[in-house]
């Protein structure tokens, strides 16, 4: 029988699952283990941007973590101007990509003993190794989330040669194919339909479920979030954000 991109697409989709649930349930326990470490010592919980937006599935979600923060570290200093008005052009001394992410979290509210949940389905690219390399110099514990397949491949953009996996506390292999989309559709040269966005959102859900389910047994349950669309859901949220500023998990 004849398969469509569709079935195709699915069946790709299938085997991340399997991946993660039959070689990354270890690591996804020892990455909750270290957001509930921080939770349970008055630490909080960052999620650097990860791919193309999918860390906002993890930031004020229904049935998510009430603790888990966005950390960005983009800056318009050195931001790109039409060809236009050259004059408007940023001077030489603006720092660098590097330089603004060491700026970020040298100069935020990032302490030792924070977590930061950072990604890069290939592991190669220069900001997410620098924020690895410099949350973990200021004593904050790392979780990324890359592809294994993907990186042995590439070489890295990075200064030091060193990839995502090379300087996380955690490895999360989000299983996404070199390449990151996996099917074959007639008409094309090469393959179409990523998988590292649905990978990174399972992967990241875990880990956080993980996490609800430690705090519940410790005696201490997370604070957690519902819908503001079910009936009487925005009180709830705005309960439970304050409950978490109080209580700080």
């Amino acid at each position: 029988m004849t398969t469509t991109a569709t079935h195709r697409y699915l069946d790709a989709v299938r085997g991340i699952l399997t991946h993660l649930e039959q070689t990354q349930l270890p690591a996804i326990d020892q990455a909750a283990d270290l957001i509930v470490h921080a939770l349970t010592h008055q630490r909080s919980v960052y999620c650097a941007e990860i791919g193309h937006g999918i860390h906002g599935d993890f930031i004020g979600r229904a049935g998510g973590l009430a603790a888990v923060q966005a950390f960005s570290h983009k800056s318009t200093i050195k931001g790109a101007v039409a060809h236009a008005p050259q004059d408007s052009s940023p001077p030489e001394s603006a720092p660098s990509d590097l330089e603004g992410i060491r700026l970020a979290v040298d100069s935020g509210n990032l302490c030792a003993g924070d977590v930061m949940l950072i990604g890069s389905v290939s592991g190669r690219n220069r900001q997410p190794v620098e924020l690895a390399l410099a949350s973990r110099e200021k004593g904050i514990k790392t979780i990324g989330l890359t592809s294994l397949a993907y990186t042995r491949q590439i070489a890295s953009a990075h200064p030091s040669g060193r990839k995502l996996c090379d300087v996380v506390d955690v490895v999360v292999d989000i299983g996404a194919p070199y390449g990151d989309a996996a099917v074959e559709i007639p008409g094309y040269e090469f393959k179409l339909l990523p998988l590292s966005g649905v990978a990174n959102a399972v992967a990241g859900h875990l880990i956080f479920g993980a996490v609800m389910e430690k705090m519940a047994k410790l005696g201490h349950p997370a604070t957690v979030l519902m819908s503001v669309n079910r009936e009487g859901g925005a009180d709830f949220y705005q309960k439970a954000i304050e409950q978490y500023k109080a209580q700080g998990y």
